[in-house]
């Protein structure tokens, strides 16, 4: 039987017909295909972000990066599938970025947000819920502004065991943020607290002989400062700080640190301090000259004047106490004095690398007095650790037994964790004194987003800064250590050509009751 031509065209027709939507269909996923694997290699091709945070330091690059700009890396890197992007991707910064290029250099701060609507949660009302992993921006920028505050501590200080004035600051306080820089904060110094120096103090507190001529007895410990009228209005409310310093290095903790604890407050109380903190803070005598009041009445007699003043022109006013090691514990005893002589002030603590303090029953009153207390401590430093670093880690595994002891000290607040090692620019070591540097707890914080995130890429803060009073940062960055310091060790050439110790200005010598205090205040808005 034949087949009918007729059907045999319309079978051909057909097949035709299948195979064209074939070349077809091809056609266009060859293009598919085509564009994506183009759009995917065009996207990594020559825009390798300088964002690696690995340890090596093999990968810097030579090529100078700025903070408003991604720059292109100056290679195509290698393909390797095997090799994760982070490997692929460079450090931000090199040696090149320390030369001064002018106008071309980057500022060294993120800029300052307005936090006049949310400043309470800024500050922990919520206890920092939320804001901490990841790290806020605005709370990561304030709390480097308040830890810049007690930088200015050890910058000011006088540590020349040779100065008449050893153990005074170097400036008065009306040029003291002018001198180091720190005018772009918006705040102004009103008072200067002075603490003991015979107590049981660290060693390093002692003065040599030669510093008889200001002073035998007291020491420069801080601070008090108020928001001007502009920062005022940025930040929400009338912000009083109190900055106080700390100590040197953490080896002085283990020599001079006593784990004895004091009884605070009435002769009911079951709170207790750790002895050596309290004494500091409380101790005086009517023969000093500038501890005639204790550092605690100094800070108490000035905080009660100033929230008077601006609570009676109808501000809101806030309390922010801050400080770094023993300035930490000293922010948490001033914090308790001031919670309960101001019950409705709004009293927040931000401390650096602080110790324990007090027992169980100094943290709850703490809690019950609505002080809002951030600790930032770095992993590698031991300081936080003290007192009792092996005893409490051994009671804490008894938790459920010993957690009402009241003989066991306890943190307070809620803690920042922040570690050294993810940072590219350290060296990779376990220098305790190096872990305990405030310069470095900045460093670290101005470039932490959260615990699983590598450095912050487009972090401002100036890393030079960080061996400002250390050895610590990578030697391919080409910064000396210890660069902080007087030229000359402090002499100076007279006209006659001879080297001399130069006298201070009268202003910037030590005066225990400075008489235009109230004045000042007045000054705040101008």
């Amino acid at each position: 039987m034949e087949m009918s031509p007729m059907r045999n065209i319309k079978k051909d027709q057909k097949s035709s017909a299948r195979r064209s939507r074939r070349r077809v269909w091809k056609l266009k996923i060859s293009l598919t295909w085509s564009a994506i694997r183009k759009a995917v290699k065009g996207s990594f091709k020559p825009h390798h972000f300088h964002l690696s945070c690995g340890p090596s330091l093999k990968h810097l690059s030579s090529t100078r990066v700025h903070q408003h700009a991604i720059n292109i890396a100056p290679h195509r890197a290698k393909k390797n599938p095997t090799k994760p992007l982070a490997a692929l991707l460079l450090k931000p910064y090199s040696a090149s970025d320390f030369i001064d290029y002018g106008d071309h250099m980057t500022p060294t701060k993120s800029p300052r947000d307005n936090i006049s609507t949310n400043w309470r949660e800024i500050h922990g009302q919520q206890n920092w819920d939320g804001l901490l992993e990841p790290l806020h921006p605005s709370l990561r920028r304030e709390i480097i502004k308040y830890g810049e505050f007690v930088e200015a501590t050890y910058d000011a200080f006088d540590f020349n065991p040779f100065s008449e004035f050893c153990g005074s600051c170097r400036y008065n306080r009306h040029k003291l943020f002018e001198e180091l820089g720190l005018t772009g904060n918006g705040y102004k110094v009103t008072k200067y607290i002075y603490a003991m120096s015979h107590v049981d103090v660290p060693k390093w507190l002692e003065r040599s002989e030669m510093g008889r001529t200001w002073s035998k007895d007291s020491n420069w410990m801080g601070y008090v400062a108020v928001s001007s009228d502009i920062e005022t209005e940025r930040i929400g409310r009338r912000d009083i700080v109190v900055a106080w310093r700390g100590t040197v290095a953490p080896s002085e903790w283990f020599m001079d640190l006593k784990t004895k604890l004091d009884r605070f407050g009435s002769k009911q109380s079951r709170i207790q301090v750790q002895h050596g903190f309290l004494s500091i803070y409380k101790s005086k005598s009517e023969e000093t000259r500038y501890n005639k009041l204790s550092a605690s009445e100094q800070v108490m007699e000035e905080l009660n004047r100033l929230v008077i003043f601006f609570q009676e022109r109808g501000e809101e006013v806030s309390l922010t106490i801050t400080g770094h090691s023993l300035g930490g514990a000293l922010s948490l005893l001033n914090a308790y004095e001031a919670a309960t002589t101001f019950p409705n002030l709004f009293i927040s603590v931000i401390s650096f690398g602080a110790p324990r303090v007090g027992n169980i029953f100094f943290k709850e009153k703490l809690r019950v007095l609505g002080v809002k207390t951030l600790r930032v401590v770095v992993k590698q430093d031991i300081v936080p650790k003290l007192p009792g670093i092996v005893f409490n880690k051994i009671l804490r595994k008894l938790n459920p037994i010993t957690e009402r002891l009241n003989w066991v000290y306890r943190h307070v607040g809620v803690q920042l964790k922040i570690d050294k090692m993810k940072s590219p620019y350290l060296k990779q070591d376990s220098d305790l004194s190096g872990s305990h540097n405030l310069e470095l707890y900045l460093h670290l914080l101005d470039g932490y987003l959260s615990k699983k995130s590598k450095f912050r890429w487009n972090a401002r803060r100036d890393i030079a800064l960080v061996n400002k009073s250390s050895d610590i940062l990578i030697e391919e960055l080409r910064i000396p250590e210890f660069w902080y310091q007087l030229p000359h060790k402090g002499l100076v050439l007279n006209k006659h050509g001879r080297w001399v110790k130069p006298g201070r200005q009268p202003e910037d010598i030590p005066s225990p009751c400075p008489n235009d205090a109230s004045t000042h205040i007045l000054a705040i808005s101008t």
